[in-house]
């Protein structure tokens, strides 16, 4: 089936951005919860959302022995994995920085977490047969669009790079399920790639084929978006930076102690500390809740005496590669990565 542009309604509850094409966050009352429900995972459109069935063809081409078409509803008879993922868009509290830079305006419900089945990458490619010579793994999308800066004429497919290692990682999976439900249309169905770890753009939705490469990508949304600008130059976005926020304080009866709960996540490993600062005091250690995925967010939670009337609280975390979250990140013009430690006000 050709992609087309879809009437498909907007599933609820969404804190919808942007209504066409679709940019939407998850509430912050459904972030308190440690697995999102479908109807409320965050969603990231570039453009009008493709209308795909199950018959829809995956190709897997380029350099490789065998190139290959597959039917998605012909993946149900391959081995099945499912991994429970926290995706970030790269672009999550965008409206933190200052000044805010261009882009959607995201607060900071661009991030779910999800529990997505489908089919291994490896196992795709390994029946294609990888030539030695490949570096990256080009997926690209059915969506596209026309982008007024691009540097080439026409329309502008979403398509990205992805190592050959990042690609083969036993987790990295063409989903065809989220929440053991079929993907909704405007999360990718029927079939899209999930790459744990990485922020949300390396997870193409409504893929249309994979292609060995032996050069790296050098496509629109490789060198002119997904990078971090600032006065050094640019840095291609990958990994998840380290981060965390307050999902659930709830203040005693009393309004004297506070019980502090919240997620950490990071693209670079585990979490191994997350402190809480209430007015500007000592920084106090969060006991962790352990994940039931090395690529989910952590719990934590705190219970603090804290004085009468409204109280800041910011929360900080630390992965096991050693990353903590800054005071403040580089500006950067296109606005991603903010993983600053945040401040809240408790009234």
């Amino acid at each position: 089936m050709n992609p087309a542009s879809s009437s498909a309604s907007v599933a609820a509850p969404l804190d919808v951005v942007r209504e066409e094409p679709l940019c939407a966050e998850t509430p912050r009352e459904v972030l308190q919860q440690a697995v999102t429900p479908r109807e409320s995972v965050y969603v990231r459109s570039n453009f009008p959302t493709p209308s795909l069935d199950a018959s829809h063809v995956i190709v897997v081409r380029g350099a490789v022995q065998h190139p290959y078409e597959v039917a998605v509803h012909e993946l149900a008879a391959w081995p099945q994995h499912e991994v429970l993922v926290t995706m970030e868009c790269a672009g999550n509290w965008r409206l933190g920085m200052d000044p805010v830079p261009v882009g959607e305006p995201w607060s900071y419900g661009a991030v779910s977490t999800t529990a997505w089945r489908g089919v291994r990458v490896a196992d795709l490619l390994t029946r294609a047969g990888i030539a030695p010579e490949a570096v990256e793994l080009l997926t690209i999308g059915a969506d596209k669009g026309e982008r007024d800066d691009s540097v080439t004429p026409g329309p502008v497919t979403f398509a990205r790079g992805l190592p050959v290692d990042a690609a083969m990682h036993p987790d990295t999976i063409l989903a065809t399920h989220m929440d053991g439900e079929p993907l909704t249309q405007h999360h990718g169905a029927p079939a899209r790639l999930i790459v744990p770890g990485w922020y949300g753009m390396a997870s193409v939705k409504w893929v249309a084929a994979f292609e060995l490469i032996t050069t790296p990508f050098d496509g629109y949304f490789q060198r002119q978006r997904y990078v971090y600008k600032t006065a050094e130059g640019d840095t291609p976005v990958t990994r998840a930076l380290v981060k965390s926020f307050l999902a659930k304080p709830e203040r005693s009866a009393d309004g004297r102690v506070l019980t502090a709960r919240g997620w950490a996540w990071s693209g670079f490993g585990e979490i191994a500390r997350v402190q809480v600062q209430v007015n500007a005091g000592e920084w106090v250690d969060a006991e962790l809740i352990p994940s039931t995925s090395p690529y989910a967010w952590t719990g934590f939670s705190l219970v603090l005496d804290i004085p009468a009337g409204p109280v800041t609280v910011r929360t900080r975390a630390t992965d096991t590669a050693g990353n903590t979250q800054p005071d403040r990140i580089e500006w950067n013009s296109l606005g991603y990565g903010n993983n600053a430690v945040r401040t809240f006000v408790i009234d």
